[in-house]
């Protein structure tokens, strides 16, 4: 079994058990709503959300998501389990300031993990050559189909110019803040028909 199918294997174990302990843990809301025009305003709003608390916490931010091919921001990522958990959300792409599709992130999550938590994750295309192989994928898996480096901000606040140099750059921020200890390697990200 390669790497790709073991992944979506574990994380579609895992997943039941994450959703139960995250849906109950989180303390944003989400309305789950069946209808599409609907669903699609929350998560666009979410985004918009999400983008705009990025950019005022992170100096740095704005220029690079300016500079970005495309940005895939998911909003609000639930994580939780027991031992083997997992974590999903549901997030926008977004290209020149327009939503251009939406998108569903799974992954699975291995270790003394207990409880549930929410993040929200900001990928940034940073290449012509990264935007057009996701959007072009039919389920992509950060770390298997492209590396994914991690902002990281230096001691003057700002992010640092290397993780500025990466073809696709992700921030993920938590209430407390940004996190630099996690890795997003083994993330399925899949289209969404919304």
């Amino acid at each position: 079994m390669n790497r790709r199918h073991f992944v979506t294997r574990v994380a579609g174990s895992g997943l039941l058990a994450a959703t139960a302990v995250a849906a109950g843990c989180t303390t944003t809301g989400s309305s789950d709503s069946k209808d599409p025009v609907a669903r699609r305003q929350e998560i666009d709003a979410g985004s918009e959300g999400t983008l705009n608390r990025l950019f005022t916490s992170v100096d740095g931010s704005r220029d690079l998501a300016n500079k970005a091919q495309g940005i895939l921001v998911f909003p609000r990522v639930l994580a939780g389990g027991l031992v083997i958990g997992g974590e999903y959300g549901d997030g926008s792409l977004r290209s020149k300031g327009s939503t251009v599709g939406y998108y569903r992130t799974i992954a699975a999550s291995f270790g003394l993990t207990a409880g549930g938590q929410s993040r929200s994750v900001v990928i940034m295309f940073m290449t012509p050559e990264a935007y057009n192989k996701f959007v072009q994928s039919k389920g992509w898996t950060a770390g298997v189909d492209a590396s994914v480096a991690l902002a990281k901000v230096g001691a003057n606040g700002k992010v640092d110019t290397v993780t500025g140099q990466q073809p696709v750059i992700a921030f993920v921020q938590t209430n407390a803040g940004l996190m630099f200890d996690v890795s997003l390697d083994g993330s399925k990200i899949s289209k969404l028909e919304l």
